[in-house]
């Protein structure tokens, strides 16, 4: 295969590539690895290698699924495995790997992805940027002095750069959605309950956080949830049926769908005009595609879910740290940890058990209100980001007032968090770039379970509107 080629295939074509012995697996981890080297100084998105072991479990033969010979990155939080260290992107987790694979891990072997290591990411995933002070800044292809977004965004920079054409992402209040805004990728962010956290974990803050992928394509997305989706006994969330295959459901156009759509935050603050121009052509061509569309957002008080999602999010926070401080032996002090992490930590270990239940109920509340919108409307289509992809260093990573710092990415990120308080899925769509090229995404909110026609939706767009020849525009190919 000429080298020049590998970037125009997404994963389920590679991995045709593969089954018809067009290429090797061999060679294409060999490309993967190539390519990663050649532009990871620039973006710094990989906090781990993992390219001999990547390497063995080629010789050894990779399972036969739908990505087999794949090469593939896992993030650094979560995905645990046997065979690498995940570390949370925090100098307090230390550097060993895990006693057992997490159910995520073991079923994207069984897809047969080859796993060249783990992606770079913010402390804790605690914020909607890339740059730790373990790891560094992770920087955005398409503009090096831009963010990648976050949590995901190593992962993102690495599928926008061509390295791999898909990775893993997990989302606790954007995290997938938002770096496949900033880089232009697919990011379905999963209805709670569809992915099991077992064996190790009931659920991730609280319900809020769920995994699957950054993708080029829609039908990657789709075969990335075929391939992870699936409750285990003993979890604590069972999601509403599945179609028997999301790959096969997107080979059909979606029904006529009503489509509300808002170019303003819940609280009513107006965001970007780049950002709302991304809306409004959506709408449009959703339009022109035949859904009805109009003008509408749910009744959610956005500055009334903000106290309790942050009494949730912080109380999460502050019980891993105490589980790695058991565990290592360590005590969490303010050096350890970024002052944003420390002030999180803090606000989230005087939560009460009173105040932890009151804000539950109301993160409920929300999901009921979003419920009755969804009564009238199949999706919901908002901006992903309320400005273009901001530059490195906008957020304070060193201000320990959580408050503070919480309220400003509130500006940022308006419409993302919701979705983790309700449950529902959503999928930023890469429809738009801007005059500097830097990605617009817009994001689609369905119904509760239903990813099938946001995948639907998804796919008759990307037809309509095709994005993949934007990645040959990235600085650093």
């Amino acid at each position: 295969m000429a080298i020049q080629d590998y970037a125009k295939y997404d994963a389920l074509g590679l991995a045709e590539l593969v089954a018809n012995r067009d290429v090797t697996a061999g060679e294409l981890v060999e490309e993967a690895i190539s390519r990663a080297e050649a532009v990871n100084p620039k973006i710094n998105a990989i906090a781990y290698k993992a390219y001999d072991a990547a390497r063995e479990s080629v010789k050894r033969g990779l399972p036969k699924g739908p990505f087999t010979g794949v090469p593939f990155f896992l993030k650094d939080i979560f995905a645990f495995a046997t065979d690498m260290p995940t570390r949370q992107g925090t100098a307090f987790m230390p550097p060993i790997p895990w006693g057992q694979d997490s159910n995520i891990t073991a079923r994207f072997r069984q897809a047969g992805f080859a796993i060249l290591g783990k992606t770079n990411v913010p402390e804790f995933g605690l914020v909607p940027t890339t740059e730790s002070r373990l790891y560094g800044a992770a920087r955005n292809p398409f503009n090096l002095e831009h963010s990648t977004g976050g949590s995901s965004g190593g992962s993102a920079a690495l599928v926008a750069a061509s390295v791999v054409p898909m990775a893993h992402a997990n989302d606790g209040g954007g995290s997938i959605r938002i770096p496949a805004s900033c880089c232009g990728l697919v990011g379905l962010k999963p209805t709670r309950g569809r992915i099991s956290y077992g064996p190790d974990f009931g659920d991730v803050v609280d319900g809020l956080a769920i995994d699957l992928a950054v993708s080029r394509t829609v039908r990657d997305s789709a075969a990335a949830l075929d391939a992870i989706a699936g409750n285990v006994q003993g979890d604590p969330y069972w999601a509403p049926p599945a179609p028997a295959s999301y790959v096969n459901e997107i080979k059909s156009a979606p029904k006529q769908l009503r489509i509300a759509f808002t170019t303003k935050a819940l609280d009513g603050k107006s965001v970007h005009p780049d950002c709302a121009a991304a809306v409004e052509r959506a709408a449009k061509l959703c339009e022109s595609l035949g859904h009805i569309v109009e003008e509408a957002s749910p009744s959610i008080d956005l500055d009334g879910l903000f106290t309790p999602f942050t009494a949730v999010w912080a109380a999460n926070l502050a019980a891993p740290i105490d589980m790695i401080a058991q565990l290592t032996g360590q005590t969490p002090s303010r050096q350890l940890f970024e002052g944003l992490t420390w002030g999180i930590y803090e606000m989230g270990s005087k939560v009460t058990s009173s105040e932890y239940l009151r804000a539950k109920g109301m993160l409920a509340q929300a999901a009921r209100n979003a419920a009755r919108f969804h009564e009238k409307y199949d999706m919901w289509l908002t901006p992903t980001l309320s400005t273009p992809p901001v530059k490195l260093g906008t957020i304070d990573m060193n201000e320990t007032d959580a408050t503070k710092v919480f309220q400003s990415l509130t500006d940022y990120v308006p419409f993302t968090p919701v979705q983790n308080a309700t449950g529902q899925p959503a999928i930023n769509v890469p429809l738009t770039w801007n005059a500097d090229n830097l990605p617009i995404g817009v994001q689609f909110v369905g119904r509760f379970g239903d990813e099938a026609n946001l995948l639907k939706l998804a796919a008759q767009l990307e037809k309509a509107a095709p994005w993949a020849g934007q990645y040959a525009r990235t600085r650093v190919n």
